[in-house]
């Protein structure tokens, strides 16, 4: 069965609104505003962690049936860790707190009275975002029509409606870049990326779209996997307009304000300049919808896979329990939430890179049954070892000869790990078929 032009669209604007969440309004117009006049070439490294590596997350999770048989390319017991540290860090632990906190923290609470009970109101806030969350997650086959057709087209529709305020009524000016961004841009664009958490996401969604797209009436795998490409690419190319548009507004905004404590305050200088307090109300419009649906799929994703993992709770059960954790966890506060989630990422981030270029190479490279546990091992442990260093734990002698990996300083070593992690696993395949190949003369 083919999929007609209005449901691909759906399907389409389902996948952006499971990434936009977050940390995709928070970074770009944070990035713009440090970034300013190399804002072009921060923001183009950006978009690949950001963008293009989500995108291609989403289908090589579709092509496998899921993270879980993905990761079994490495081991079996490093497939169910892997995939459970991967689905609490995106969802209860971190990701889906985050989503509501946010929302709050920089387009509501900002506008309250000054002697409001922050934290009351955080509770109220927090426990009808979760129970309207929740009770979309309930029912994912609706999904399609709920986010699709009417949360992301809102969301849209406010997004452009600000920035074109902004291109023709704010004010601007283009500031000299800060010092991370003046030394390396692209460097620097890069690693912002991972703060979106898009391509741990994308673990996560990929199954959730392909899921979708069955359920749709599309049966065969190439239907589906090539379903799967369009949608990525048609979400890929709106999250990069978003971002650009963003960013740009963060970079004409540089020399105007000051430099920001995070993203959320630049957009909240920028509303505020343009309407005045009643701005309040698009900027908690947009926050919100950007948050809840990347909630909504985040619960919906991890329901799925805890409930096929375990039968002695449902997918409903499963919703409930990870809307409630997150409520639990989103009322510690949003500096505490982003405090932990910098050191997870910096050590899970590359790991699923690396795992989502392996997958994508997975018809080169499965004669050599070295190069994944290879790979993602050395790739784990050099990652770990980054983020004890950053945390100031002392690392002895093991810490200096990180500090000889090119890139290491900038957070980058792992790349040459993975090089050379590879061309290990091809010569480890070498000598076991030249021994086989012995051992096989030897017999006869």
């Amino acid at each position: 069965m083919k999929l007609g032009k209005r449901k691909m669209l759906l399907v389409s604007f389902m996948l952006f609104s499971l990434f936009f969440g977050a940390g995709n309004l928070i970074f770009p117009p944070f990035l713009g505003q440090n970034a300013g006049e190399q804002m072009p070439f921060a923001i183009a490294s950006f978009l690949i962690t950001a963008v293009i590596l989500p995108v291609l997350g989403v289908i090589v999770v579709a092509q496998f049936d899921g993270l879980d048989k993905l990761a079994k390319k490495v081991d079996a017991r490093f497939a169910i860790v892997f995939t459970v540290l991967i689905y609490v860090s995106i969802g209860p632990g971190l990701g889906i707190p985050r989503a509501a906190s946010v929302p709050f923290e920089m387009a509501v609470a900002p506008y309250l009275p000054a002697a409001a009970p922050l934290k009351i109101y955080m509770v109220l806030y927090s426990m009808v975002f979760f129970l309207l969350a929740g009770w979309l997650a309930l029912t994912p086959n609706k999904l399609v029509e709920r986010i699709g057709k009417f949360l992301t087209p809102s969301l849209l529709t406010l997004l452009v409606f600000l920035f074109l305020n902004f291109v023709f009524r704010g004010d601007a000016n283009i500031a000299a870049a800060q010092t991370a961004y003046a030394e390396a841009p692209v460097v620097k664009g890069f690693l912002e990326g991972y703060q979106t958490m898009d391509t741990i996401a994308a673990l996560n969604f990929g199954l959730v779209i392909a899921t979708t797209i069955r359920s749709l009436g599309v049966e065969r795998k190439k239907g589906v996997i090539r379903y799967t490409v369009y949608a990525g690419v048609f979400a890929g190319a709106i999250l990069s307009t978003v971002y650009l548009m963003l960013a740009y507004m963060g970079m004409k905004s540089s020399g105007v304000y000051e430099i920001q404590e995070n993203g959320a305050w630049t957009l909240r200088c920028i509303v505020k300049q343009l309407f005045g307090d009643t701005g309040a109300i698009l900027l908690a419009a947009i926050f919100t919808l950007a948050c809840l649906t990347t909630c909504v799929g985040l619960i919906t994703s991890i329901s799925q896979f805890f409930s096929k993992l375990t039968t002695k709770l449902s997918y409903k059960q499963w919703v409930y329990l990870i809307a409630g954790f997150s409520f639990l966890v989103c009322n510690q506060g949003l500096t505490t939430i982003l405090g932990i989630s910098v050191p997870i990422l910096n050590a899970i981030y590359p790991m699923s890179i690396v795992l989502i270029v392996l997958g994508l190479c997975d018809s080169w490279i499965r004669g050599n049954r070295y190069i994944y546990p290879c790979t993602i091992g050395a790739v784990g442990c050099i990652s770990i070892l980054f983020v004890l260093d950053t945390s100031k734990v002392s690392l002895g002698v093991i810490g200096e000869l990180c500090d000889q990996l090119p890139l290491y300083s900038m957070g980058l070593g792992w790349v040459a790990v993975a090089i050379a992690a590879v061309l290990v696993s091809g010569v480890l395949e070498m000598l076991t078929r030249l021994v086989k190949g012995n051992a096989g003369e030897l017999a006869e």
